[in-house]
């Protein structure tokens, strides 16, 4: 039988026994839960997240949170969901502010398309005339019958490598980086045709800048640098940046004073996705049609050479090198896509605004695309 002081000694280690399984067990749950558990709930350390409306919060978070996967998406350094014209989710990654300017590689050729499409409401351009290049001016030359459609279209018919291979003797990176780059229109210019316009499609940098240097000489007869300059940020102020609220929008020029319309602009997360909501308004602005609503049927209209890609602007349909999502979500979804997978995603039957800017490789973007089209049917059509 054992005594008091034994049986004092025997209930405390009982005790002291039963504390630690009870510190195992929840040792081990709390282990377990780490691995099995969903991201956690305190959602907002990764995620600002808003009235997510008939989506649940969570389930956007494990959406976006495909897009942050490094090893799967390469680097996000932006993500914004906005609905019916506001922000219902965002984030950012490491260094990135929503101050932060972020490069727009070739979403700038969508803003370019929107400035020609201010041109020819003002009569300054027309979209089915000859597009008025002094170097194509010559009697005979075939490059005198390229029109702004085609240039927009893609289907400018001149001799164009957009990315190689050899990737140092493409045409857009020596147009924008080595002996072109002095005068970046006149380079594009001056490339011979190798189709009959309007026959085939080539994405093409080029014909973006081209644009530029039209937009230009129609506002400024004048061949000083920082006439043009002026001239056009002028321009793009009055016309665009004000009446749209893009007040972080910044373009880069070349050296001849011709902005860098195809690939070197610069804006915040928050005014790259008030641009998209611009165009899913069909350009209009608090009331106020700041573009033609038939320019931007004509920017999302199905090209004759390519039925994925409009008027300077991705459509989601079978087409030629198409980087959206044909076959998943509304044929009538169109974006704004750049190099390293810069993506503006606009549904208008969805009501909705997705943006992506980050670094990624071509091996990454089918998982931004699975991402993408993921959050975009989250949401019910009507």
């Amino acid at each position: 039988m054992t005594g008091p002081m034994n049986s004092k000694k025997w209930l405390a280690a009982s005790v002291l026994l039963g504390l630690l399984l009870i510190a195992a067990f929840l040792l081990r749950h709390r282990s377990a839960g780490a691995q099995d558990a969903p991201p956690p709930a305190d959602i907002s350390r990764y995620l600002t997240l808003h009235d997510a409306g008939p989506v649940n919060a969570q389930q956007i978070a494990d959406a976006a949170e495909g897009l942050f996967d490094d090893d799967a998406a390469g680097t996000t350094q932006a993500f914004i969901l906005m609905r019916d014209g506001k922000i219902i989710a965002e984030r950012y990654g490491d260094g990135i502010r929503p101050e932060t300017k972020l490069l727009s590689r070739s979403i700038g050729k969508t803003v370019t398309a929107a400035l020609i499409g201010l041109m020819v409401s003002d009569g300054r351009l027309a979209l089915d005339s000859p597009a008025p290049v002094p170097a194509w001016s010559q009697p005979g030359d075939p490059r005198g019958e390229i029109t702004l459609r085609n240039l927009l279209q893609m289907t400018s018919g001149l001799e164009h490598s957009e990315d190689g291979p050899p990737l140092y003797a493409a045409d857009t990176v020596r147009m924008i980086f080595t002996d072109g780059a002095q005068d970046m229109a006149a380079f594009a210019e001056a490339k011979p045709i190798a189709h009959p316009p309007g026959s085939r499609f080539v994405y093409s940098t080029a014909d973006t800048q081209i644009l530029a240097d039209l937009m230009t000489r129609m506002l400024t007869g004048s061949n000083q640098a920082d006439v043009r300059r002026a001239a056009m940020t002028e321009f793009l102020r009055g016309r665009l940046v004000t009446p749209v609220g893009l007040s972080s929008l910044t373009p880069e020029f070349d050296a001849r004073g011709t902005m860098i319309g195809g690939a070197m602009m610069h804006m915040t997360a928050r005014d790259y996705a008030r641009f998209g909501e611009f165009l899913r308004n069909r350009g209009r602005v608090n009331g106020h049609q700041v573009l033609s609503a038939r320019w931007v049927e004509f920017m999302t209209t199905p090209s004759p050479r390519n039925p994925a890609y409009g008027g300077h602007l991705w459509l989601n349909r079978e087409g030629t090198d198409n980087p959206l999502f044909p076959g998943d979500g509304s044929r009538r979804i169109f974006a704004a896509v750049g190099h390293h997978g810069q993506y503006l995603v606009i549904d208008p039957t969805r009501r909705l605004v997705i943006l992506r800017m980050g670094i990624s490789t071509s091996d990454d973007y089918p998982a931004v695309r699975r991402s993408l089209i993921r959050l975009v049917e989250l949401f019910p059509q009507g």
